[in-house]
């Protein structure tokens, strides 16, 4: 799975030093790698206390985690669907990646300034997306001209749904929404949705950065917050970036859970941000679990078991012929994949199936 989620925001808010923090996330029961594609680009593991059950079973020669792909995109600044500061580079790589990580700054220090000079963390979140929604209008009007043409010229059946569905999208861009709040009504809609990439149309997760005191229980820039996208479809997560940065100087797993224990925090922000974002991507997980492997594989939420074989093999997906399916909480419970089939809790499924998170399977094929 290649998807990625983009960490946004204004300079200065702990976009690098919570990305720093994602790349040097220690697993809870082990170091697992973590690489870098591009220097802004990390592939970090995601925690699972499930496949660290299915380790602590089998006790397998190798073991490999599910990944998820984080991007630390540079500040953007206010004009820059205009190109102001880096303007295009950041909005195309936005539009590189699958979900927003939106970073707001929810602390005071006067010794790291604000480049609006106070701390506002919904006016910074207008900004951007005020600088979003631009620049899709601009996409959105562009696109709107050409299938009205389209749609007047030769009778196109599909420019007009497109001249449907952008007509939709301007009205709410123009009125300061994102293009997520609009629905597609059809199956053709979607698929015209999807082609246009729009920035706002993508998935949000707001993440709050607070000072320690306030890592556990928020602040008043985090209720604020909280207010302003209570009419959106997305999450809030609270994280203080300091205490994360700290955290990852750490060496022992002891020590970090007595730092956290300190704080009144149950685990780190970072653990909880890496499974946020694999949620906002659509992702769920399937194990294959054995002596020699425990792996966790990363699929799309929906997926059909076929498909679902394919991530392993292509020659799986292509001669599949059945998938043996034991569910996480069977395999713990009665302790074995053998223990698990002599209580009949093994089931048998076909190409219909829709893939369970959770579930540990195992393919047959026949190429």
């Amino acid at each position: 799975m290649s998807l990625q989620c983009g960490i946004v925001g204004l300079p200065n808010v702990g976009k690098s030093t919570l990305f720093n923090c994602l790349s040097n996330a220690k697993a809870q029961s082990a170091n697992f790698p973590f690489c870098t594609i591009e220097p802004n680009v990390g592939v970090i593991t995601v925690p699972d206390e499930r496949l660290n059950k299915l380790v602590e079973m089998e006790h397998p020669k190798r073991t490999v985690p599910a990944t998820v792909e984080i991007v630390d995109i540079a500040g953007l600044v206010k004009g820059a669907s205009q190109g102001e500061g880096l303007g295009n580079k950041f909005l195309s790589n936005i539009r590189e990646t699958d979900a927003i990580i939106h970073l707001l700054r929810c602390f005071d220090d006067d010794n790291i300034t604000h480049v609006d000079g106070s701390i506002d963390p919904v006016r910074d979140k207008e900004i951007i997306d005020t600088e979003l929604q631009l620049k899709d209008l601009e996409t959105v009007q562009t696109q709107l001209k050409k299938s009205e043409r389209q749609a007047q010229t030769g009778g196109d059946k599909q420019a007009k749904i497109r001249v449907a569905l952008l007509k939709r999208l301007e009205e709410a861009l123009l009125q300061g929404l994102n293009a997520r709040s609009v629905t597609p009504e059809s199956k053709d809609e979607e698929q015209v949705l999807r082609d246009l990439f729009l920035l706002t149309a993508k998935p949000v997760l707001y993440v709050c950065n607070v000072d320690e005191a306030s890592a556990a229980t928020g602040n008043a820039y985090v209720e604020a917050v909280r207010k302003a996208i209570a009419h959106e479809d997305a999450e809030l997560l609270v994280v203080s970036a300091h205490i994360e940065s700290e955290i990852a100087e750490l060496e022992e797993y002891e020590e970090r859970q007595l730092f956290l224990q300190e704080l009144g925090l149950e685990e780190t922000g970072v653990n909880r941000l890496i499974r946020a974002a694999y949620k906002l991507l659509n992702l769920e997980t399937f194990f294959t679990a054995g002596p020699d492997e425990c792996r966790a594989w990363t699929f799309v939420k929906g997926s059909k078991a076929p498909q679902c074989a394919g991530i392993i093999h292509t020659d799986f997906e292509r001669g599949f012929i059945r998938a043996e399916v034991i569910k996480y909480e069977d395999y713990v419970h009665y302790g074995s994949e053998t223990a698990v089939k002599e209580a009949g809790r093994m089931a048998v499924e076909g190409k219909d199936y829709i893939v369970q998170d959770g579930d540990i399977m195992h393919f047959r094929f026949n190429v």
